[in-house]
């Protein structure tokens, strides 16, 4: 067990938990950030394959709202070239009425040709993390802290529990829930209602890597939404956004009611093939015949129905405050805010959190 008692234990390292650790750490506080992947960013993914790399998660960066503006000019002085922000596009085409459009207004898209999870490990800078550790559970100590059990993912790990003055649980609404469940602690009602209220879009993303043949162009645009297909939602040449691309590389990603279809299923192979056939015959016929690909399933894909505040708070038993974009909504630029106003909240909360 760990003797070491954290000013603030992080659960999740999203961008909402990065953020929110960044914040306490600027502050003087000491705080550890747990989570059960392998790497940091949450959906801010990049998958690393064949030779190259694919954004499955988050597509791209819009310059919407004051805490994604002040990341995007960060962002844009990153060292080296390959983990700077750069300007992808200014057009993402629709296509519906059975037809390719271009929108009528027009507005910069921007990406990071080392992928989108270099944000992700730009916002994790300098932080404590422990990476491929879940916490299953959350106890009360005599001393009134927290305590917060982990299974490890890694067998090697000797620490089986951290704990700390404070928790911020920055991960999807039903996860939260979970997790505060097999806690078996005393919640208020309220605070559980709130959380049950959350409504997310799965969704299934689709690698796929095509030959190089220099008799067939790629297509014009760099990426397409839809918002009257059947199983589409969003098709993208990712292959675009890298520097020196070996060769052709799309990103296909489906809408809620096709996904919801494939949540249980462990073979996505069907899924992945449906998708691809239908974006060849909607889109470009070279699409039907990838060399490879890869499927990706995100259960909690897009928060669709999100709380209305900022960051989700409770004293009882003791201080706890929930994070991320599926409070107060608005996708990246929510969960920057969300995990600042966690941050802001929590230091309130001064009569048992103080600088080390």
């Amino acid at each position: 067990m760990n003797s070491i008692i954290f000013d603030v234990a992080v659960i999740g390292a999203g961008v909402s938990g990065l953020t929110c650790a960044q914040q306490f750490k600027k502050a003087g506080y000491s705080v550890i950030i747990l989570d059960k992947s392998r790497g940091v960013g949450g959906r801010m993914a990049t998958r690393r394959l064949s030779g190259t790399r694919a954004d499955h998660g988050v597509r791209y960066l819009e310059a919407k709202g004051e805490q994604l503006q002040q990341l995007i000019e960060q962002l844009k002085t990153c060292e080296p070239l390959e983990n700077q922000l750069q300007l992808w596009t200014n057009t993402v085409y629709e296509f519906k009425d059975n037809k390719l459009q271009i929108p009528a207004i027009s507005q910069p898209y921007y990406i990071i040709p080392s992928g989108m999870s270099t944000v992700g490990k730009f916002l994790a800078q300098g932080l404590n993390i422990r990476l491929n550790s879940r916490v299953n559970a959350l106890t009360i100590t005599p001393e009134k802290t927290w305590q917060c059990h982990i299974e490890s993912i890694n067998s090697n790990a000797i620490e089986s529990s951290i704990i700390a003055k404070f928790v911020v649980i920055a991960i999807p609404a039903p996860q939260v829930l979970m997790l505060l469940e097999a806690s078996n602690i005393a919640i208020e009602s309220n605070f559980i209602a709130s959380i049950k209220s959350v409504e997310y879009d799965p969704c299934i993303t689709v690698i796929a890597g095509y030959s190089i043949d220099k008799s067939q162009a790629l297509p014009k645009w760099r990426a397409v939404s839809f918002s009257d297909d059947k199983i589409l939602d969003w098709v993208g040449v990712d292959s675009s956004k890298r520097l020196n691309p070996t060769q052709p590389v799309f990103v296909i990603q489906s809408n809620r009611n096709f996904a919801e279809q494939y949540l249980e299923e462990t073979d996505l192979t069907l899924a992945g093939e449906q998708l691809i056939h239908q974006a060849a015959n909607t889109l470009l016929p070279e699409l039907k015949t990838p060399d490879w690909l890869q499927i990706h399933r995100w259960r909690y894909g897009f928060c669709r129905k999100p709380l209305s505040v900022s960051c989700l708070t409770t004293l009882t038993p003791l201080p706890l405050v929930c994070a991320g974009d599926w409070c107060g909504g608005n996708q990246i630029e929510g969960a920057l805010k969300s995990g600042i106003e966690a941050t802001n909240w929590l230091q309130t909360q001064t009569s048992v959190l103080k600088n080390p």
